[in-house]
Protein backbone atom coordinates (compact mmCIF):
# COMPACT_ATOMS: atom_id res chain seq x y z
CA UNK A 1 0.00 0.00 0.00
CA UNK A 2 1.39 3.37 -0.99
CA UNK A 3 2.16 5.77 1.87
CA UNK A 4 -0.05 8.82 2.26
CA UNK A 5 1.51 11.94 0.78
CA UNK A 6 1.06 13.76 4.09
CA UNK A 7 2.98 11.03 5.90
CA UNK A 8 5.73 11.33 3.33
CA UNK A 9 5.86 15.08 3.84
CA UNK A 10 6.17 14.62 7.58
CA UNK A 11 8.93 12.04 7.14
CA UNK A 12 10.91 14.40 4.99
CA UNK A 13 10.66 17.02 7.77
CA UNK A 14 11.56 20.10 5.73
CA UNK A 15 12.38 21.18 2.20
CA UNK A 16 15.92 22.52 2.61
CA UNK A 17 18.06 20.78 5.25
CA UNK A 18 19.90 23.85 6.44
CA UNK A 19 17.12 26.40 6.45
CA UNK A 20 14.81 26.83 9.43
CA UNK A 21 11.59 24.81 8.93
CA UNK A 22 8.31 26.66 9.40
CA UNK A 23 7.29 24.79 12.55
CA UNK A 24 10.44 26.01 14.30
CA UNK A 25 9.71 29.69 13.68
CA UNK A 26 6.83 29.87 16.15
CA UNK A 27 8.34 27.61 18.81
CA UNK A 28 9.16 29.14 22.20
CA UNK A 29 12.51 27.56 22.93
CA UNK A 30 12.71 29.02 26.41
CA UNK A 31 9.41 27.35 27.35
CA UNK A 32 10.88 23.95 26.57
CA UNK A 33 12.86 23.65 29.75
CA UNK A 34 11.47 26.22 32.22
CA UNK A 35 8.61 23.99 33.50
CA UNK A 36 11.00 21.07 33.93
CA UNK A 37 13.56 22.81 36.16
CA UNK A 38 11.99 26.00 37.58
CA UNK A 39 13.90 25.76 40.83
CA UNK A 40 17.26 25.55 39.09
CA UNK A 41 16.57 28.47 36.80
CA UNK A 42 15.99 30.90 39.67
CA UNK A 43 18.37 29.61 42.34
CA UNK A 44 21.77 31.07 42.91
CA UNK A 45 24.34 28.50 41.74
CA UNK A 46 27.78 28.77 43.31
CA UNK A 47 30.45 28.93 40.61
CA UNK A 48 34.23 28.77 40.79
CA UNK A 49 36.22 30.61 38.15
CA UNK A 50 39.95 30.36 37.57
CA UNK A 51 40.23 32.31 34.32
CA UNK A 52 40.11 29.24 32.07
CA UNK A 53 37.69 26.71 33.54
CA UNK A 54 34.27 27.36 35.05
CA UNK A 55 32.95 24.60 37.27
CA UNK A 56 29.22 24.29 37.96
CA UNK A 57 27.01 21.68 39.59
CA UNK A 58 27.34 18.02 38.63
CA UNK A 59 24.86 16.17 36.43
CA UNK A 60 21.20 15.86 37.45
CA UNK A 61 19.04 12.76 36.99
CA UNK A 62 16.07 14.79 35.69
CA UNK A 63 18.18 16.59 33.13
CA UNK A 64 17.84 13.82 30.57
CA UNK A 65 18.84 13.73 26.91
CA UNK A 66 15.27 14.45 25.74
CA UNK A 67 15.17 17.74 27.64
CA UNK A 68 18.61 18.69 26.39
CA UNK A 69 17.62 17.82 22.82
CA UNK A 70 14.75 20.31 22.96
CA UNK A 71 17.05 23.00 24.29
CA UNK A 72 19.74 22.59 21.62
CA UNK A 73 17.48 22.20 18.58
CA UNK A 74 18.22 25.72 17.24
CA UNK A 75 21.95 25.07 17.49
CA UNK A 76 21.76 21.68 15.80
CA UNK A 77 19.48 23.01 13.07
CA UNK A 78 21.94 25.78 12.28
CA UNK A 79 24.91 23.41 12.37
CA UNK A 80 24.28 19.63 12.32
CA UNK A 81 28.02 19.08 12.88
CA UNK A 82 27.81 20.83 16.25
CA UNK A 83 30.49 19.41 18.51
CA UNK A 84 29.42 17.54 21.62
CA UNK A 85 31.57 19.79 23.79
CA UNK A 86 29.51 22.72 22.52
CA UNK A 87 26.35 20.90 23.61
CA UNK A 88 27.86 20.45 27.08
CA UNK A 89 28.70 24.16 27.21
CA UNK A 90 25.18 25.11 26.12
CA UNK A 91 23.62 22.92 28.81
CA UNK A 92 25.90 24.44 31.43
CA UNK A 93 24.92 27.91 30.26
CA UNK A 94 21.17 27.21 30.34
CA UNK A 95 20.87 24.90 33.33
CA UNK A 96 24.07 25.41 35.33
CA UNK A 97 24.73 21.67 35.22
CA UNK A 98 27.63 19.82 33.63
CA UNK A 99 26.35 16.72 31.81
CA UNK A 100 28.32 13.70 30.65
CA UNK A 101 29.72 13.43 27.16
CA UNK A 102 27.48 10.46 26.48
CA UNK A 103 24.30 12.24 27.54
CA UNK A 104 25.23 15.26 25.39
CA UNK A 105 25.88 12.98 22.40
CA UNK A 106 22.53 11.23 22.85
CA UNK A 107 20.80 14.60 23.10
CA UNK A 108 22.36 15.77 19.86
CA UNK A 109 21.24 12.60 18.04
CA UNK A 110 17.68 13.09 19.30
CA UNK A 111 17.74 16.74 18.23
CA UNK A 112 18.87 15.73 14.74
CA UNK A 113 16.00 13.25 14.59
CA UNK A 114 13.44 15.85 15.66
CA UNK A 115 14.64 18.37 13.08
CA UNK A 116 15.50 16.24 10.04
CA UNK A 117 13.25 13.21 10.54
CA UNK A 118 13.70 9.87 12.25
CA UNK A 119 16.67 7.73 11.32
CA UNK A 120 14.49 4.74 10.38
CA UNK A 121 11.72 6.80 8.73
CA UNK A 122 14.38 8.51 6.64
CA UNK A 123 15.15 5.22 4.89
CA UNK A 124 11.48 4.85 3.97
CA UNK A 125 11.36 8.41 2.67
CA UNK A 126 14.46 8.04 0.49
CA UNK A 127 12.93 6.18 -2.53
CA UNK A 128 9.92 8.50 -2.41
CA UNK A 129 12.22 11.50 -2.61
CA UNK A 130 14.17 9.91 -5.48
CA UNK A 131 10.97 9.19 -7.40
CA UNK A 132 9.82 12.78 -6.92
CA UNK A 133 13.13 14.03 -8.26
CA UNK A 134 12.80 11.86 -11.37
CA UNK A 135 9.21 13.04 -11.81
CA UNK A 136 10.33 16.68 -11.77
CA UNK A 137 13.32 15.99 -14.00
CA UNK A 138 12.52 13.15 -16.47
CA UNK A 139 16.07 13.17 -17.84
CA UNK A 140 17.50 12.26 -14.44
CA UNK A 141 19.05 8.80 -14.15
CA UNK A 142 18.63 7.26 -10.69
CA UNK A 143 19.49 3.86 -9.33
CA UNK A 144 18.01 3.40 -5.89
CA UNK A 145 21.42 2.56 -4.55
CA UNK A 146 23.35 5.34 -6.24
CA UNK A 147 22.72 8.68 -7.92
CA UNK A 148 24.98 9.66 -10.84
CA UNK A 149 25.07 13.42 -11.07
CA UNK A 150 26.92 14.45 -14.19
CA UNK A 151 28.00 13.22 -17.59
CA UNK A 152 30.13 15.10 -20.08
CA UNK A 153 33.49 15.52 -21.81
CA UNK A 154 34.40 19.02 -20.64
CA UNK A 155 35.98 17.91 -17.36
CA UNK A 156 39.64 17.18 -16.84
CA UNK A 157 40.11 13.54 -17.81
CA UNK A 158 40.93 12.12 -14.39
CA UNK A 159 38.52 10.88 -11.75
CA UNK A 160 39.34 10.68 -8.04
CA UNK A 161 37.46 8.37 -5.70
CA UNK A 162 37.46 8.02 -1.93
CA UNK A 163 35.19 7.15 0.98
CA UNK A 164 34.17 8.97 4.14
CA UNK A 165 32.40 7.67 7.24
CA UNK A 166 28.85 8.51 8.33
CA UNK A 167 28.23 9.52 11.94
CA UNK A 168 24.54 8.84 12.53
CA UNK A 169 22.51 6.09 14.16
CA UNK A 170 23.52 3.62 11.45
CA UNK A 171 27.02 2.90 10.29
CA UNK A 172 27.85 3.53 6.69
CA UNK A 173 30.22 5.10 4.25
CA UNK A 174 29.71 7.79 1.63
CA UNK A 175 31.68 7.03 -1.52
CA UNK A 176 32.39 10.03 -3.74
CA UNK A 177 33.92 10.55 -7.17
CA UNK A 178 35.17 13.98 -8.21
CA UNK A 179 36.89 15.60 -11.14
CA UNK A 180 37.93 19.17 -11.98
CA UNK A 181 36.89 21.78 -14.47
CA UNK A 182 39.34 23.90 -16.44
CA UNK A 183 39.62 26.40 -13.60
CA UNK A 184 40.71 23.81 -11.01
CA UNK A 185 37.28 23.82 -9.38
CA UNK A 186 36.21 20.56 -7.76
CA UNK A 187 33.21 18.95 -9.46
CA UNK A 188 31.53 16.04 -7.64
CA UNK A 189 30.18 13.60 -10.21
CA UNK A 190 28.83 10.60 -8.28
CA UNK A 191 27.84 9.56 -4.77
CA UNK A 192 26.91 6.26 -3.12
CA UNK A 193 25.97 5.34 0.43
CA UNK A 194 27.22 1.84 1.24
CA UNK A 195 27.84 -0.32 4.29
CA UNK A 196 31.59 0.33 4.26
CA UNK A 197 34.70 0.42 2.10
CA UNK A 198 34.42 -3.24 1.13
CA UNK A 199 35.31 -4.86 -2.17
CA UNK A 200 31.63 -5.40 -3.02
CA UNK A 201 30.77 -1.79 -2.17
CA UNK A 202 33.55 -0.39 -4.34
CA UNK A 203 32.64 -2.79 -7.16
CA UNK A 204 29.05 -1.55 -7.01
CA UNK A 205 30.13 2.09 -7.01
CA UNK A 206 32.72 1.82 -9.77
CA UNK A 207 30.37 -0.25 -11.95
CA UNK A 208 27.62 2.35 -11.74
CA UNK A 209 30.14 5.16 -12.16
CA UNK A 210 31.30 3.55 -15.41
CA UNK A 211 27.81 2.80 -16.66
CA UNK A 212 26.11 6.12 -15.94
CA UNK A 213 28.77 8.82 -15.57
CA UNK A 214 32.25 8.10 -16.94
CA UNK A 215 31.16 6.62 -20.26
CA UNK A 216 34.16 7.65 -22.38
CA UNK A 217 37.48 5.85 -22.49
CA UNK A 218 41.10 6.92 -21.91
CA UNK A 219 40.42 8.34 -18.45
CA UNK A 220 42.50 8.16 -15.32
CA UNK A 221 41.21 6.85 -11.99
CA UNK A 222 43.14 8.04 -8.93
CA UNK A 223 42.63 6.43 -5.53
CA UNK A 224 44.54 5.51 -2.41
CA UNK A 225 46.06 2.04 -2.04
CA UNK A 226 42.98 0.54 -0.40
CA UNK A 227 42.87 -3.18 -1.19
CA UNK A 228 39.10 -3.05 -1.69
CA UNK A 229 39.50 -0.53 -4.51
CA UNK A 230 42.20 -2.61 -6.17
CA UNK A 231 39.99 -5.70 -5.95
CA UNK A 232 37.03 -3.80 -7.44
CA UNK A 233 39.16 -2.59 -10.35
CA UNK A 234 40.28 -6.15 -11.03
CA UNK A 235 36.63 -7.29 -11.03
CA UNK A 236 35.58 -4.61 -13.53
CA UNK A 237 36.10 -6.82 -16.62
CA UNK A 238 38.38 -4.22 -18.15
CA UNK A 239 36.09 -1.24 -17.54
CA UNK A 240 38.75 0.39 -15.33
CA UNK A 241 41.81 -1.15 -16.98
CA UNK A 242 43.93 -0.12 -20.00
CA UNK A 243 43.16 0.92 -22.64
CA UNK A 244 39.72 2.01 -21.42
CA UNK A 245 40.98 3.50 -18.16
CA UNK A 246 44.17 3.79 -16.14
CA UNK A 247 44.10 3.17 -12.40
CA UNK A 248 46.71 5.26 -10.60
CA UNK A 249 47.65 5.55 -6.95
CA UNK A 250 48.30 8.41 -4.57
CA UNK A 251 52.01 8.86 -4.03
CA UNK A 252 54.39 11.48 -2.71
CA UNK A 253 58.03 11.70 -3.77
CA UNK A 254 59.29 10.47 -6.18
CA UNK A 255 55.87 10.39 -7.83
CA UNK A 256 55.92 14.15 -8.47
CA UNK A 257 58.79 13.78 -10.93
CA UNK A 258 57.77 15.18 -14.32
CA UNK A 259 60.80 13.85 -16.21
CA UNK A 260 62.68 10.55 -16.21
CA UNK A 261 65.85 12.27 -15.03
CA UNK A 262 64.05 13.92 -12.13
CA UNK A 263 62.51 10.57 -11.21
CA UNK A 264 65.89 8.85 -11.21
CA UNK A 265 67.39 11.50 -8.91
CA UNK A 266 64.54 11.22 -6.41
CA UNK A 267 64.57 7.44 -6.62
CA UNK A 268 68.27 7.40 -5.75
CA UNK A 269 67.67 9.70 -2.79
CA UNK A 270 64.99 7.33 -1.58
CA UNK A 271 67.36 4.39 -1.92
CA UNK A 272 69.94 6.21 0.18
CA UNK A 273 67.42 6.30 3.01
CA UNK A 274 67.16 2.52 2.91
CA UNK A 275 66.63 -0.38 0.52
CA UNK A 276 63.32 -1.17 2.18
CA UNK A 277 61.80 2.00 0.71
CA UNK A 278 62.76 1.26 -2.88
CA UNK A 279 61.93 -2.44 -2.51
CA UNK A 280 58.41 -1.46 -1.49
CA UNK A 281 58.15 1.07 -4.33
CA UNK A 282 59.39 -1.47 -6.88
CA UNK A 283 56.31 -3.59 -6.26
CA UNK A 284 54.15 -0.84 -7.80
CA UNK A 285 54.31 -0.18 -11.56
CA UNK A 286 55.79 3.27 -12.21
CA UNK A 287 52.88 4.12 -14.47
CA UNK A 288 50.59 4.05 -11.44
CA UNK A 289 52.37 6.66 -9.34
CA UNK A 290 54.90 8.77 -11.29
CA UNK A 291 54.04 11.72 -13.54
CA UNK A 292 56.97 10.94 -15.81
CA UNK A 293 55.46 7.57 -16.77
CA UNK A 294 51.70 8.03 -16.45
CA UNK A 295 51.06 8.98 -20.06
CA UNK A 296 49.49 12.27 -18.97
CA UNK A 297 46.36 10.63 -17.56
CA UNK A 298 46.84 12.28 -14.15
CA UNK A 299 46.76 15.83 -15.47
CA UNK A 300 49.36 16.62 -12.83
CA UNK A 301 47.24 15.43 -9.91
CA UNK A 302 49.09 13.20 -7.48
CA UNK A 303 46.76 12.56 -4.54
CA UNK A 304 43.09 12.52 -3.58
CA UNK A 305 43.43 15.73 -1.57
CA UNK A 306 40.44 17.05 -3.49
CA UNK A 307 38.47 14.17 -2.03
CA UNK A 308 39.53 15.17 1.46
CA UNK A 309 38.25 18.67 0.69
CA UNK A 310 34.87 17.27 -0.36
CA UNK A 311 34.79 15.11 2.77
CA UNK A 312 35.37 18.18 4.89
CA UNK A 313 32.60 20.12 3.14
CA UNK A 314 30.13 17.25 3.65
CA UNK A 315 31.12 16.61 7.25
CA UNK A 316 28.13 18.37 8.79
CA UNK A 317 25.76 16.55 6.41
CA UNK A 318 27.22 13.20 7.48
CA UNK A 319 25.56 13.68 10.87
CA UNK A 320 22.08 13.56 9.30
CA UNK A 321 19.52 10.82 8.56
CA UNK A 322 19.97 9.35 5.11
CA UNK A 323 17.27 11.32 3.26
CA UNK A 324 18.42 14.58 4.82
CA UNK A 325 21.97 13.70 3.79
CA UNK A 326 20.88 13.12 0.18
CA UNK A 327 18.84 16.33 0.17
CA UNK A 328 21.76 18.31 1.55
CA UNK A 329 23.97 16.94 -1.22
CA UNK A 330 21.32 17.77 -3.83
CA UNK A 331 20.88 21.38 -2.70
CA UNK A 332 24.60 21.98 -2.33
CA UNK A 333 25.21 20.66 -5.83
CA UNK A 334 22.52 22.98 -7.14
CA UNK A 335 24.19 25.89 -5.36
CA UNK A 336 27.58 24.89 -6.75
CA UNK A 337 26.37 24.53 -10.34
CA UNK A 338 24.33 27.74 -10.22
CA UNK A 339 27.18 29.81 -8.80
CA UNK A 340 29.88 28.41 -11.08
CA UNK A 341 27.70 28.75 -14.17
CA UNK A 342 27.12 32.43 -13.35
CA UNK A 343 30.84 32.97 -12.75
CA UNK A 344 31.71 31.38 -16.09
CA UNK A 345 29.15 33.45 -17.97
CA UNK A 346 30.40 36.62 -16.32
CA UNK A 347 33.98 35.86 -17.32
CA UNK A 348 32.95 35.10 -20.91
CA UNK A 349 30.98 38.34 -21.11
CA UNK A 350 34.08 40.18 -19.92
CA UNK A 351 35.93 38.86 -22.97
CA UNK A 352 38.19 36.28 -21.31
CA UNK A 353 39.11 33.23 -23.38
CA UNK A 354 40.73 31.05 -20.72
CA UNK A 355 39.97 30.32 -17.09
CA UNK A 356 41.32 32.57 -14.37
CA UNK A 357 43.79 30.05 -12.92
CA UNK A 358 45.22 29.09 -16.30
CA UNK A 359 45.42 32.71 -17.44
CA UNK A 360 47.64 33.46 -14.44
CA UNK A 361 49.87 30.47 -15.21
CA UNK A 362 50.13 31.42 -18.86
CA UNK A 363 51.08 34.97 -17.96
CA UNK A 364 53.81 33.75 -15.60
CA UNK A 365 55.20 31.35 -18.21
CA UNK A 366 55.19 34.06 -20.87
CA UNK A 367 57.19 36.40 -18.65
CA UNK A 368 59.65 33.60 -17.80
CA UNK A 369 60.31 33.00 -21.51
CA UNK A 370 62.13 36.31 -21.96
CA UNK A 371 65.68 35.01 -21.33
CA UNK A 372 65.49 31.87 -23.45
CA UNK A 373 67.43 31.36 -26.69
CA UNK A 374 65.76 29.29 -29.44
CA UNK A 375 67.37 27.14 -32.14
CA UNK A 376 65.11 25.79 -34.89
CA UNK A 377 65.83 22.20 -35.96
CA UNK A 378 62.74 21.41 -38.04
CA UNK A 379 60.44 24.32 -38.83
CA UNK A 380 57.96 22.17 -40.72
CA UNK A 381 57.54 19.67 -37.87
CA UNK A 382 57.99 22.36 -35.22
CA UNK A 383 61.01 20.88 -33.44
CA UNK A 384 63.30 23.23 -31.50
CA UNK A 385 66.02 23.37 -28.91
CA UNK A 386 66.04 26.11 -26.29
CA UNK A 387 68.68 27.33 -23.86
CA UNK A 388 67.85 29.13 -20.64
CA UNK A 389 70.06 32.07 -19.79
CA UNK A 390 72.16 32.54 -17.77
CA UNK A 391 72.03 28.92 -16.47
CA UNK A 392 72.70 27.39 -19.89
CA UNK A 393 70.20 24.56 -19.36
CA UNK A 394 68.99 23.10 -22.66
CA UNK A 395 65.62 21.55 -23.51
CA UNK A 396 64.17 19.96 -26.65
CA UNK A 397 60.70 21.15 -27.66
CA UNK A 398 58.33 19.33 -30.01
CA UNK A 399 55.32 21.55 -30.56
CA UNK A 400 53.52 19.16 -32.89
CA UNK A 401 54.07 16.31 -30.47
CA UNK A 402 53.09 18.52 -27.53
CA UNK A 403 56.25 17.65 -25.62
CA UNK A 404 59.03 19.49 -23.84
CA UNK A 405 61.97 18.06 -21.93
CA UNK A 406 60.92 20.01 -18.83
CA UNK A 407 57.77 17.84 -18.62
CA UNK A 408 55.38 20.69 -17.88
CA UNK A 409 53.96 20.96 -21.40
CA UNK A 410 52.69 17.37 -21.55
CA UNK A 411 51.60 17.20 -17.91
CA UNK A 412 49.68 20.49 -17.64
CA UNK A 413 48.53 20.76 -21.27
CA UNK A 414 49.41 24.45 -21.43
CA UNK A 415 52.48 26.13 -22.98
CA UNK A 416 55.47 26.12 -20.67
CA UNK A 417 58.05 28.93 -20.78
CA UNK A 418 60.02 27.05 -23.45
CA UNK A 419 56.96 26.74 -25.71
CA UNK A 420 56.30 30.47 -25.33
CA UNK A 421 59.88 31.17 -26.39
CA UNK A 422 59.55 28.97 -29.49
CA UNK A 423 56.24 30.54 -30.49
CA UNK A 424 57.65 34.05 -30.11
CA UNK A 425 60.73 33.12 -32.13
CA UNK A 426 58.72 31.65 -35.00
CA UNK A 427 55.70 33.98 -34.73
CA UNK A 428 53.35 31.11 -33.89
CA UNK A 429 50.08 31.48 -32.00
CA UNK A 430 50.70 30.01 -28.54
CA UNK A 431 46.95 29.77 -27.88
CA UNK A 432 46.81 26.77 -30.22
CA UNK A 433 48.73 24.77 -27.62
CA UNK A 434 46.33 25.41 -24.73
CA UNK A 435 44.04 22.44 -24.17
CA UNK A 436 40.36 23.09 -24.88
CA UNK A 437 39.37 22.09 -21.34
CA UNK A 438 40.82 25.40 -20.10
CA UNK A 439 38.67 27.53 -22.43
CA UNK A 440 35.83 29.37 -20.76
CA UNK A 441 33.17 28.00 -23.10
CA UNK A 442 34.17 24.50 -21.98
CA UNK A 443 34.18 25.52 -18.32
CA UNK A 444 30.65 26.88 -18.76
CA UNK A 445 29.53 23.62 -20.38
CA UNK A 446 30.56 21.71 -17.25
CA UNK A 447 27.78 23.50 -15.38
CA UNK A 448 25.16 23.54 -18.11
CA UNK A 449 22.91 21.08 -16.22
CA UNK A 450 20.16 22.86 -14.29
CA UNK A 451 18.55 21.35 -11.23
CA UNK A 452 14.78 21.52 -10.84
CA UNK A 453 13.05 22.29 -7.52
CA UNK A 454 10.97 19.44 -6.13
CA UNK A 455 8.29 21.69 -4.70
CA UNK A 456 5.71 20.78 -2.08
CA UNK A 457 5.57 17.03 -1.27
CA UNK A 458 1.79 17.21 -1.59
CA UNK A 459 2.28 17.64 -5.36
CA UNK A 460 4.37 14.50 -5.72
CA UNK A 461 2.92 11.38 -7.37
CA UNK A 462 1.88 8.47 -5.17
CA UNK A 463 4.74 6.10 -4.45
CA UNK A 464 4.05 2.42 -5.18
CA UNK A 465 7.55 1.02 -4.87
CA UNK A 466 9.14 -1.19 -2.24
CA UNK A 467 9.55 -0.13 1.36
CA UNK A 468 13.08 0.69 2.43
CA UNK A 469 14.31 -0.16 5.92
CA UNK A 470 17.80 0.21 7.40
CA UNK A 471 20.04 -2.79 7.90
CA UNK A 472 19.72 -3.63 11.61
CA UNK A 473 23.25 -5.03 11.63
CA UNK A 474 24.58 -1.57 10.80
CA UNK A 475 22.99 0.04 13.83
CA UNK A 476 25.58 1.52 16.12
CA UNK A 477 26.14 -0.07 19.51
CA UNK A 478 24.92 2.46 22.02
CA UNK A 479 27.90 2.12 24.31
CA UNK A 480 30.37 4.95 24.38
CA UNK A 481 30.27 7.28 21.39
CA UNK A 482 31.13 6.95 17.69
CA UNK A 483 34.32 8.43 16.35
CA UNK A 484 33.98 11.82 14.71
CA UNK A 485 37.28 11.28 12.90
CA UNK A 486 39.21 8.23 11.83
CA UNK A 487 41.30 8.47 14.97
CA UNK A 488 40.14 6.58 18.04
CA UNK A 489 38.88 8.84 20.84
CA UNK A 490 38.33 6.99 24.11
CA UNK A 491 35.60 8.09 26.50
CA UNK A 492 35.92 7.90 30.26
CA UNK A 493 33.92 4.81 31.28
CA UNK A 494 32.77 6.52 34.45
CA UNK A 495 30.50 8.69 32.30
CA UNK A 496 28.54 5.58 31.33
CA UNK A 497 27.33 5.25 34.92
CA UNK A 498 25.96 8.79 35.03
CA UNK A 499 22.18 9.36 34.62
CA UNK A 500 20.94 9.24 31.01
Amino acid sequence: MAPDVTEVANALANEVPFEEPSFMRVLDLEAMHVPEFPEYMTAEIPMVEDGEFRVGMEDHSKLDSITIAEAIKPLVEADPSLKVKSVIAEVESKFNYTVSYRKAWLAKQKAVEKIFGGWDASYEALPIWFEAMCHKEPSAVVHFETMPTYQGDELVGDIRVDGTHLYGKYKGCLLVAVSQDGNNNIVPIAFAIVEGETSDAWHFFLSNLRQHVVTRDSVGLISDRHESINAAVERSNGAWSPPRAFHMLCCDLPGYSRTVREYEVRYQRLRERGEAYTNWLNRIPREQYALAFDGGYRWGHMTTNLMECINSVLKDARNLPITALVKATFYRLNELFTRKRAEAESRINAGHVFSDIVTSKLHANQIASGNIQVSCFDRQNEVFEVREMPSGLEFAVDLRGLRCDCGEFQVDRIPCRHVFACCANQRLDWQLYVHDVYKMDQVRRVYRARFRPLGNPATWPAYNGPRFIPNPYLRRVMKGRPRMTRFLNEMDTRMLRRPR
